[in-house]
């Protein structure tokens, strides 16, 4: 019985020994367990992280053809500042994204000639219609970044504005619970991300921005420009002068959430107003001929066998 009670108080001895050594380990030997333990182990795994590799190695490559390629044509550093304000407004906030945009337009432009040479050499034009094929190939493709971008711009602007007021209502809730702006600017990120992404984003990025050390002041401002949205800027003064005043802040969110709201009524109550508008022109072009046609397409093979049988016998 002694030795049982020996050689337990032994083995207990020797895990707490153990657990300690574990515990007091260096940094770099936990780095390297987690390191293996993270490691793939299947064949599935390898393959899956060497197509990873190789993917990220062949987008790396493109774009860095393409930053060399549109490098040639980017401009003057005006014409890049106006250029990388669309970019960003679009979410295309990378360094490189003008040279990249401008590589893209050019690829696009000389694959849009090319076709238009093959498709006049298919169907044998004449030199003429050779050349009008060829310059509008090259347009198509030259034009074809620029519309995408522009569309990406005016869908991110109007979700950004449509999901703002849903925002302030949570900001306003998150303030009125406790929370100071910045701690109430993260937790609506993180409530925002599934709803409306975009504005998920743009709240992370200011609260990064604040903790990487930018005035609140100057992140709130880079918010504004980030966008390019009135509401935005206005929601951006807003929350500005309330600190720089000391005013109340959830007073302040909450009468600003039930503008934007009134705004975003106002917005859809234009649009329906419009949508009569809109409806006359397939309406007038595409419904009334086939109605015309079902409706007096018969009454005039009436009238024509009827005038047909007065000719005489």
């Amino acid at each position: 019985m002694i030795w049982f009670i020996v050689a337990l108080v032994a083995m207990s001895v020797s895990l707490l020994v153990l657990g300690m050594a574990q515990a007091v380990s260096s940094p770099e030997a936990r780095l390297v367990r987690r390191r293996v333990h993270a490691a793939p182990t299947g064949v599935g795994e390898l393959r899956e992280v060497r197509e990873r590799r190789r993917r990220r190695h062949r987008r790396e490559s493109l774009e860095a053809f393409l930053e060399a390629f549109g490098d040639r044509v980017a401009g003057e550093k005006g014409r890049r500042e106006e250029l990388r304000k669309m970019l960003v407004h679009a979410g295309y906030r990378r360094a490189n994204a003008g040279t990249i945009y401008f590589g893209v337009r050019l690829t696009l432009a000389g694959i849009g000639f090319a076709g238009g040479i093959l498709l006049a050499a298919f169907f044998g034009a004449s030199a003429g219609h050779r050349l009008l094929l060829m310059v509008m190939g090259g347009l198509l493709g030259w034009m074809i970044p620029f519309l995408y971008v522009r569309r990406r711009v005016r869908r991110r602007q109007e979700e950004i504005r449509r999901a703002l007021p849903d925002a302030l209502d949570l900001m306003v809730v998150c303030v009125e619970a406790g929370l100071g702006l910045n701690q109430a600017m993260v937790r609506v990120g993180e409530e925002m991300e599934r709803v409306s992404p975009e504005v998920s984003e743009e709240f992370m990025l200011v609260s990064l921005e604040m903790r990487a050390g930018t005035p609140r002041e100057e992140a709130l401002r880079n918010l504004g420009e980030r966008t390019g949205i009135p509401d935005v800027r206005s929601f951006v003064a807003m929350l500005i002068q309330t600190d720089r005043f000391g005013t109340s802040i959830a007073d302040a969110l909450r009468i600003h959430a039930d503008e934007l709201r009134t705004k975003r009524r106002q917005r859809a109550e234009e649009n329906a107003a419009k949508l009569t508008v809109k409806l006359l022109i397939p309406i007038v072009l595409l419904i009334f001929p086939s109605i015309f046609i079902v409706i007096l397409g018969p009454a005039l093979f009436h009238i024509r066998d009827a005038f047909a049988g007065m000719g005489g016998p």
